[in-house]
């Protein structure tokens, strides 16, 4: 595929995949709509790059289809100056949309060579406000909390507390709760007062981020 077929490609994915997925942030859009996708996706998959798919990147992890992307973003409300945690840098491309949108991201990536590659992609751009750090984040990152965005790229069974406890007043979380084939986009707004208001969004399935917590079963 040529690299105007990309532009076009990526073009009609806004416009026919993203935009009909109730995805009206016109931010979000055209943050979308300016970043190639198809500078993440592993060689052998790069003309899949604007397919309504996941695609695998390696290591039992998907780039999420574009669809999910974006409602994720519109769903986290990302301001110019906002501090964002990712769990799961993965292909590295949500991390662009994120650095591009927000002020500092803070991305946690449990494979070495996940996170080399979407640095490289990331300098490519001259994308330089994300802070790409290898570990576990299954059980949250407190290391630079209080934090306005939380977005988690893997499924989870249960959301541990831990990551609710690091959002700061009126920070948002986007996570996908539960188990195959039931799994859940919820946002989780913090309130002024310790409290959180949690909204579904969506139903889709994506694989489970590395070390989830698994819920508690009583054996009799």
């Amino acid at each position: 595929m040529t690299e105007l077929n990309y532009v076009q490609a990526r073009s009609n994915m806004v416009e026919q995949q993203i935009r009909t997925w109730n995805v009206l942030d016109q931010r979000v859009l055209d943050f979308i709509g300016q970043i190639p996708r198809e500078l993440f996706v592993p060689d052998q998959f790069r003309n899949l790059a604007y397919a309504e798919m996941n695609i695998d990147i390696g290591r039992g992890q998907v780039m999420m289809t574009p669809q999910v992307e974006a409602r994720i973003l519109q769903a986290a409300e990302v301001h110019a100056d906002d501090k964002i945690l990712e769990i799961g840098t993965g292909s590295g491309y949500l991390t662009a949309l994120l650095a591009n949108m927000g002020g500092h991201v803070y991305s946690i990536e449990i494979f070495p060579e996940l996170q080399q590659r979407a640095e490289e992609h990331l300098d490519e751009l001259g994308i330089h406000n994300v802070s790409l750090e290898s570990g576990d984040g299954s059980n949250g990152w407190d290391r630079y909390a209080p934090y306005d965005v939380i977005v988690i790229t893997g499924s989870l069974p249960v959301l541990p507390e831990s990551f609710q406890e690091s959002l700061a007043a009126k920070g948002r979380l986007v996570a996908i709760v539960g188990e195959s084939p039931m799994m859940e986009a919820h946002v989780i707004t913090a309130g002024n007062d310790s409290s959180f208001r949690d909204e579904y969004l969506f139903s889709t399935e994506i694989p489970p981020l590395i070390n989830a917590p698994r819920p508690q079963h009583f054996t009799f």
